[in-house]
């Protein structure tokens, strides 16, 4: 360097050589100069796609791209959605775009959020993974709804029901606001807890039972739209020692199952059941007694559905729902499950054929 400094003809060689280069390379600029663009989100970079997810009784989640279910003609054995243990059962199955929200609530009466591509994938027989892995829940806070969400409008509804009777309607919109460690989603009141969310357009019936054989039927336009930090108004008027143990969407030609803890059961039409106000006792569902032990679940099932009953002890039996008598409101049932001793049921899933 300090010798081209010092000679002059170097220099000018130089500053030759490099004038040459520019009229070699004078053709326009290729490449483009832009902005400073924001930060690349990893769902930019995901494939849009439909995946199966499934949930078990236990808790375990996963998702499975759709491809893997191929069609079969009619009349086969079917595949293996997932590989349960032998005390667990795919509660629910639904298909979903993988870039769609999954609205996760708790009894703790909070919403937590996955995209359904962060649900870890697994195969056709593995079980997933545990829910309580993927989202940031308290102690004792389980989930008990799992809603699949593509976008939010302010033309649909989420429809809460607690233990206590309370139910609340609230616009979907107002659950936009993600946040990693969730949000309340409901304002509970001591010792009351969630029991189900249903996602509605604002304008069906709906159904609350309780765990003494008492149940409601209202519109859901009797609900006004109340905001997200409320605690809802009273949906049934419980009796003493009495709580809430479903919400079901009444739906025209389709039946309400209603199950027992002592394996009872029964299938009413939904027309049975008339349309009144909120708030009230409601009619009977079924008529408790010391054989048919209290009520733990109802479904709003068609006759080509079929159900699973799991126990408490780990027993599971799948039922068509056709095998099920369809009998009124006051009676108690049929036994639809023999329980070994001190043993009853814990949890009904409905499977759509």
């Amino acid at each position: 360097y300090k010798t081209i400094l010092s000679t002059p003809e170097k220099i000018l060689k130089i500053i030759k050589n490099e004038l040459i280069d520019l009229q070699r390379y004078s053709d326009e600029r290729r490449t483009e100069i832009i902005p400073e663009q924001e930060e690349i989100e990893q769902e930019d970079l995901i494939k849009e796609e439909n995946v199966v997810i499934t949930i078990t009784s236990s808790g375990y989640i996963k998702q499975t791209p759709l491809l893997l279910y191929k069609q079969q003609k009619r009349g086969g054995k079917g595949l293996t959605a997932t590989k349960t243990k032998e005390q667990d059962v795919v509660e629910n199955l639904f298909i979903t775009s993988n870039l769609n929200h999954l609205l996760f609530f708790t009894n703790k009466g909070k919403i937590h959020w996955l995209k359904a591509y962060q649900v870890p994938e697994g195969s056709r027989y593995s079980k997933g993974k545990a829910v309580i892995n993927l989202l940031n829940l308290d102690k004792d806070e389980k989930v008990t709804t799992i809603l699949p969400i593509k976008q939010f409008t302010n033309s649909e509804f989420l429809v809460f029901a607690t233990k206590k009777g309370i139910v609340k309607k609230t616009p979907l919109i107002e659950y936009s606001n993600i946040r990693k460690s969730g949000v309340k989603a409901i304002l509970l009141k001591p010792n009351d807890e969630v029991i189900q969310v249903r996602l509605t357009p604002g304008n069906l019936n709906l159904i609350l039972a309780t765990k003494n054989g008492s149940a409601v039927k209202f519109p859901e336009t009797n609900l006004r739209s109340m905001s997200r930090t409320t605690s809802g108004v009273r949906g049934i008027k419980l009796r003493q020692n009495d709580e809430v143990i479903g919400l079901e969407v009444a739906i025209d030609n389709t039946s309400l199952l209603t199950v027992t803890e002592n394996g009872y059961g029964k299938r009413t039409s939904i027309s049975e059941y008339r349309l009144i106000n909120r708030g009230g006792k409601g009619v009977t569902n079924l008529k408790i007694t010391d054989k048919t032990g209290k009520i733990v679940s109802i479904k709003t099932v068609l006759d080509d559905d079929d159900i699973v009953l799991i126990t408490e002890k780990g027993s599971i039996i799948r039922i068509p729902c056709t095998n099920i008598s369809k009998i009124g409101r006051v009676t108690q049932g049929v036994r639809i499950i023999r329980l070994n001793e001190q043993d009853k049921v814990a949890k009904v899933a409905r499977i759509s054929n």
